[in-house]
């Protein structure tokens, strides 16, 4: 018989003076809505007014005690349009919705049994594999980091009365509740099988952020042997996930091995590329598995968008700069005409490489594939002066249709120190 489940659970948002009780359903959202609304110097008795409600709604609904997407859709779209048609970011206007999903795994881990088949069957993180705004947002009330996507503040301060929560950051005994049982669904999830591994894995992931000292242990213990095929996705996306969180507790053997081991051939190459798309939003399909990392056709995404937000990811600082690094040299190895399409994009990324490469950071693997695309964008530099302006100006059309080069020798040049380094990877990290 299935238990039944627990009635709604009041959890405790911290704040800069004291704290108070609300309901785990809507905290990101809410306190999203009170960033827009605050940037756009409205108070929450104007904001009612304009929408037709009682100010202790408005409050309500930002605070979490009365989840905002618990309303319905159409009064939500109706938020969405105000918001809106009164300037508001729009960027922040579409963070609600992602907001939305972060809240429904937030409530639905402290709400649910995890022993329960029928709780894992309905867990958001068993039904679509989440982006990293969506993630961000999820890890916004565990850390009090903002999102990655979150538009900067602007000079001028909003209008406040009294303190508020600079962050929807749930107080830490709740924290430490949710952690628990998100643990319980990934272990549960990894004992019940294949059907269970996008729950695994996305639970393992947001495990990742818990700073308890067990955490490293846990990781872990939780990593699994690796393979490969062409119809399923799953481990190799689980050792992924696992090899990436655990950088986030200072390891990086795991994430060297995964390198060496899962991308050492084009499946494990268009895999990557493809997570990373979907990943960082060029790729803006839901997905209800990782199946869709192995597709070689049909990609929705395009290798330029995805070379920019690659590029910003070469800093020193980051913990997973050795996969950047790969990744950004496999992207360059096949659609090695990218750089010679955009000399903006090719300059910054010469940058950024060089400047890695004086700082001397990441595994002598990465090193070398640094060399190798600094080598190929000096000579993507000539290519882009041979070529006509309107040659310059091409668009270039996404992964599996773009050509090899242009056809000049340099272009043929720059394809063959790629390969070479492709031969010569091997196990030397």
């Amino acid at each position: 018989m299935t238990p039944a489940r627990p009635p709604f659970r009041q959890v405790t948002q911290t704040r800069g003076h004291g704290s108070r009780t609300q309901p785990s359903g809507g905290g990101v959202t809410g306190h999203l809505l009170k960033i827009v609304r605050e940037r756009l110097q409205s108070t929450q008795r104007e904001f009612a007014e304009q929408l037709g409600v009682d100010t202790t709604t408005v409050q309500s609904w930002e605070t979490g005690r009365r989840p905002l997407p618990a309303v319905s859709l159409a009064q939500f779209q109706t938020v969405r349009r105000l918001l809106l048609s009164q300037g508001a970011d729009p960027e922040l206007v579409v963070l609600l919705d992602v907001a939305s999903q972060a809240d429904a795994v937030i409530a639905y881990t402290m709400n649910s049994d995890s022993s329960s088949r029928r709780d894992m069957e309905a867990h958001p993180l068993a039904q679509w594999v989440f982006t990293r705004t969506a993630t961000h947002l999820i890890a916004w009330a565990l850390t009090g980091i903002p999102p990655t996507a979150m538009p900067p503040a602007p000079a001028s301060p909003p209008r406040r009365r009294g303190p508020t929560p600079p962050s929807p950051l749930l107080a830490e005994p709740d924290r430490r509740v949710f952690f628990d049982r998100l643990r319980r669904y990934a272990e549960v999830a990894d004992r019940a099988g294949d059907k269970w591994a996008l729950l695994r894995r996305q639970a393992v992931y947001l495990c990742s952020y818990d700073r308890s000292p067990d955490t490293h242990a846990w990781l872990a213990h939780m990593r699994r042997p690796v393979w490969l095929t062409a119809t399923s996705m799953s481990a190799w996306s689980d050792a992924r996930s696992v090899a990436t969180s655990l950088t986030r507790h200072g390891e990086q053997d795991v994430l060297w091995a995964f390198i060496d081991q899962c991308l050492s051939d084009d499946s494990g190459e268009v895999a990557n590329l493809n997570y990373w798309a979907y990943w960082l939003g060029m790729d803006t399909l839901p997905r209800a598995d990782d199946g869709f990392m192995a597709s070689r056709t049909g990609t929705r995404w395009d290798a330029g968008a995805l070379l920019h937000a690659l590029a910003d990811r070469l800093e020193p600082t980051l913990a997973c700069l050795d996969l950047n690094v790969h990744s950004v040299w496999a992207l360059l190895a096949s659609h090695p005409g990218l750089p010679t399409a955009d000399s903006h994009l090719a300059s910054d990324l010469a940058g950024r490489v060089s400047r890695l490469l004086d700082l001397g950071v990441g595994s002598p693997r990465s090193r070398r594939e640094l060399e190798q695309v600094h080598y190929g964008l000096r000579l993507s530099r000539t290519c882009f002066v041979e070529r006509t302006p309107h040659e310059r100006g091409t668009v270039r059309p996404g992964l599996g249709h773009l050509p090899h080069g242009d056809g000049s020798p340099q272009a043929r040049e720059a394809q063959r120190v790629v390969d070479r380094g492709r031969q010569g990877s091997g196990d030397d990290r």
